[in-house]
């Protein structure tokens, strides 16, 4: 049963022309869900004191994510490359056409709007850094920490409006493009495959993250003793010691 089940697939995957093939390398998967993480950590703690080195941990992390992704998209496999999403305003006009026309165009890498939203939470992150930097090395003006918020939260709305499109998109394709991002796999024709994953480059990604995780972790300072607790648990009054 499973063989006739097996030749089916074969058969269709001929008829169609098309297989599941193999298309995010690993690096960018793991820088992909790194600046996921990193973000939300880095919101989850922007009013919270306590945990300030923490998430200016997680900025100087996003920071470096993207100095390694703009490098990648330069050396980087197939589909990695800015080269092979970045297009012209006239590419992306025609794209949301035929979108509205509900005849979307194929695209085995980031199509042309989705290339958009990339760059521009790119841009954001170092905004964001930059911004950040000086907030938490007291430089400059009060302006600066609400340009650091502003940007902050613009980039939040475009990462909302960025998930909302990858869903449609997955509806209009019939893709999971959310898996696709886990996987590395979609489908497309052979020839469009890309040769490896890259492992090695995505484990030497993890464990610079992690070591400079780590440093942080080792020069956080002590917290102080409860002076206040101590001081409860053994009260003191103004005769003590006088009574004889």
């Amino acid at each position: 049963m499973n063989d006739t089940f097996a030749s089916r697939a074969d058969n269709k995957t001929r008829a169609s022309g098309t297989a599941r093939i193999l298309v995010w390398d690993a690096p960018v998967r793991v820088f992909h869900w790194l600046m996921v993480a990193s973000f939300a950590g880095a919101w989850l703690t922007a009013e919270s004191e306590r945990w300030r080195l923490l998430h200016a941990t997680l900025g100087y992390t996003m920071v470096g994510l993207v100095a390694f992704r703009i490098a990648w998209g330069l050396m980087g496999t197939r589909y990695a490359r800015f080269s092979a999403f970045v297009r012209s305003p006239a590419a992306v006009i025609r794209y949301m056409a035929s979108l509205v026309k509900g005849r979307p165009e194929r695209h085995v890498g980031h199509n042309p709007a989705g290339a958009i939203a990339i760059i521009a939470m790119l841009l954001m992150t170092l905004a964001v850094g930059v911004t950040g930097w000086a907030v938490y090395n007291s430089t400059g003006g009060e302006w600066l920490g609400e340009l650091h918020e502003g940007v902050a939260n613009a980039m939040l709305a475009l990462i909302a409006i960025h998930v909302i499109a990858v869903l449609a998109s997955s509806l209009l394709h019939r893709e999971n493009l959310i898996g696709a991002m886990v996987t590395g796999y979609k489908s497309g024709h052979a020839d469009e495959s890309i040769r490896t994953a890259r492992w090695g480059f995505a484990a030497l990604v993890m464990a610079v993250v992690i070591a400079w995780w780590w440093t942080q972790w080792q020069a956080a300072p002590v917290p102080a003793p409860d002076q206040t607790a101590g001081a409860a648990a053994h009260p003191r009054t103004e005769g003590d010691g006088d009574a004889d």
